[in-house]
């Protein structure tokens, strides 16, 4: 059987709206084509509680799969949840898509509404002729509670198929920056296939003896140096075990880095000018350039170049990022080697932070009911602080 695997097409992600919808048409309609089912690990959007044309957009794509004519069928679903179509289509929903336990979530409506199978803590079997394969899925939990679920849980392989085990987290030995992230050796034993999402660029590793595959996003969302790669989606045939790697088009994307030490503000200026040239010249589509700023400053020097200035002259050419975060000198002896060596490139700011934010809670013995990652998200969520202190004051005390 053919399974194409992709993730992470954060629709509704709001600084590249059209894209994520127009990348996530594409792999999804490719993949429908080269494959028999398609399974994806998590955060089909970029939001817990997506708008209604956000919701529209995904309605939209999976209705369109849906009225496919598969090979291959979900024949039965095990677990708290129903199947409410055959369609093959197999999902769990995301970190970005994680609410309380109570409420429902975006993807538990797609699979409500019958355009796919939620499979989070569950197990699907998937039939095509004579050929079977389990599909096992954990729906994005808060780190601090992954060891637990995953021991209530204890998934185990089914027997005389094609197992794969599908979850949406953190691996320490991808980004290793908390010990409340799993470890590759914590990951259940015995299938067959490992699909991971959350991480938005391409890897692949062998865990258990096994292939341990993350597809990466469809749209670009964290300008890290890694997603110049390609995006695209997986596509693994559980009769050899062989996959390959299927490009889809997607915005043009340049991250470059500009050592400034001992330059002049004019210097820096014509090569911010000249990188940017580069970048755009020979592109039929309007790319993305990120410019990453390092090196040291004299105090309040870097301060005189007017970066708006670049990013508006070519503003009709090339959506332009210039950061400065690495001219902070004592902020980069504060983070450390994490930084110097790139530990960074696979790990959002939201991630970064919420490590940051679990750590200091753990110190301070924090120990009421509500999950830190809960009071995380809530605070994280509101645009405005009071707003932020004022619901989770409420959520802790009520």
């Amino acid at each position: 059987m053919k399974l194409a695997i992709l993730s992470d097409l954060h629709l509704g992600y709001e600084r590249f709206f059209d894209d994520a919808y127009k990348q996530a048409s594409e792999a999804l309609e490719a993949a429908a084509s080269l494959s028999d089912a398609i399974i994806i690990p998590g955060d089909i959007f970029d939001n817990r509680a997506p708008k209604p044309e956000v919701l529209a957009q995904g309605i939209n794509l999976f209705r369109n799969l849906s009225g496919r004519e598969w090979k291959a069928r979900t024949a039965s679903l095990e677990g708290a949840k129903k199947a409410y179509t055959s369609v093959p289509i197999l999902a769990i929903p995301g970190t970005h898509e994680r609410r309380s336990q109570e409420t429902e979530n975006a993807v538990q409506l797609l699979s409500l509404a019958g355009l796919l199978v939620d499979i989070s803590e569950g197990r699907a079997i998937l039939e095509k002729g004579g050929d079977r394969v389990a599909v096992y899925g954990l729906g994005g939990v808060s780190d601090e509670r992954t060891r637990e679920v995953l021991e209530k849980l204890n998934p185990t392989p089914a027997k005389e198929m094609f197992n794969i085990f599908v979850f949406h987290q953190s691996i320490y030995e991808i980004l290793p920056f908390s010990k409340d992230f799993i470890t590759f050796s914590e990951l259940p034993k015995g299938f067959d296939l490992y699909v991971d999402g959350h991480i938005h660029n391409r890897i692949e590793k062998t865990v258990n003896g096994k292939p341990f595959l993350i597809p990466g996003s469809t749209v670009l969302t964290q300008l890290k140096e890694a997603e110049q790669d390609p995006k695209g989606f997986f596509i693994f045939d559980t009769s050899t075990g062989k996959y390959s790697f299927n490009k889809i088009n997607t915005r043009p994307f340049t991250f470059i880095r500009i050592g400034i030490t001992g330059m002049s503000i004019d210097k820096i200026k014509t090569r911010l000018y000249a990188e940017v040239e580069k970048a755009v010249s020979g592109s039929s589509e309007k790319p993305i350039v990120r410019i990453v700023l390092e090196g040291k400053t004299e105090k309040g020097g870097i301060e005189s170049l007017d970066l708006q200035e670049v990013a508006k002259h070519f503003e009709t050419h090339a959506i332009i990022d210039i950061s400065k975060d690495n001219l902070d000198e004592d902020r980069i002896n504060e983070l450390g080697e994490d930084v110097r060596n790139g530990m960074f490139e696979n790990i959002s700011i939201r991630d970064y932070g919420m490590s940051i934010f679990l750590e200091r809670l753990k110190k301070g013995k924090y120990a009421l009911k509500i999950s830190p990652s809960v009071l995380f998200d809530i605070l994280s969520s509101e645009t405005t602080k009071d707003k932020a202190v004022k619901k989770a004051l409420d959520l802790l005390f009520s």
